[in-house]
């Protein structure tokens, strides 16, 4: 059984959703399925590594869409696309965007499941500092410019009238970022701040 591992499967067909479902299901793996991409971006932020089984034919976002955003998150879960059959220019775009595989439509469960082993054992081999920056970077990707900025810095060590001459606001206002962000980073205490803001290479650059 492979009760850790997660497939997240978004395709717009139910049919599809339905029969490659009960293919991973039957297999030992854990399945959620989404309709759409924007269905699945609405939820990425709070769902665990898995890999991610995506249709490149979609409406309102397809599956390039929906990888450039994973892109823009930083969220480097493995990415198996699934084509129509003659959609290579498409499967070749997505593998050059970062998926490790690509299958075509319609495919039977040993190429289903060869494709899923080969993203997992990438999201095994992930677990390392890099990765460890890529998730710190996503879970910066929610702050503001300005909630950024005073991150950085409480990085540096300033205290917050510091932080509000060097960034020309009041102090009051400095405490509203500094806790709006410490909220969406879900950090109760400075020090959990710093080592995501540490762990993504915020202030690298810094003497």
């Amino acid at each position: 059984m492979n009760d850790s591992k997660t497939v997240y499967l978004v395709d717009d067909d139910e049919a599809i959703r339905r029969s490659a479902s009960f293919m991973l299901r039957s297999s030992g793996y854990a399945v959620t399925t989404f309709a759409t991409g924007v269905d699945f971006l609405d939820a990425v932020g709070q769902l665990d590594a898995g890999c991610i089984l995506l249709d490149v034919r979609m409406p309102e976002m397809d599956g390039l869409e929906v990888q450039q955003a994973l892109r823009e998150r930083a969220i480097t879960y493995p990415v198996v696309v699934m084509t129509g059959h003659g959609d290579v220019t498409v499967a070749v775009q997505a593998m050059k965007a970062g998926a490790v595989d690509f299958i075509e439509k319609p495919f039977d469960k040993a190429v289903l499941l060869e494709a899923i082993e080969d993203g997992f054992s990438r999201l095994a081999q992930s677990h390392s500092n890099l990765s460890r920056r890529e998730q710190a970077l996503a879970r910066l990707s929610v702050l503001t410019p300005r909630e950024l900025d005073v991150l950085e810095g409480l990085v540096r060590g300033h205290p917050n009238k510091t932080i509000a001459f060097d960034l020309e606001i009041s102090p009051r206002t400095v405490e509203v970022h500094r806790a709006n962000l410490m909220q969406k980073l879900e950090v109760a205490s400075l020090s959990e701040a710093l080592r995501v803001a540490f762990a993504a290479g915020v202030g690298a650059d810094q003497d």
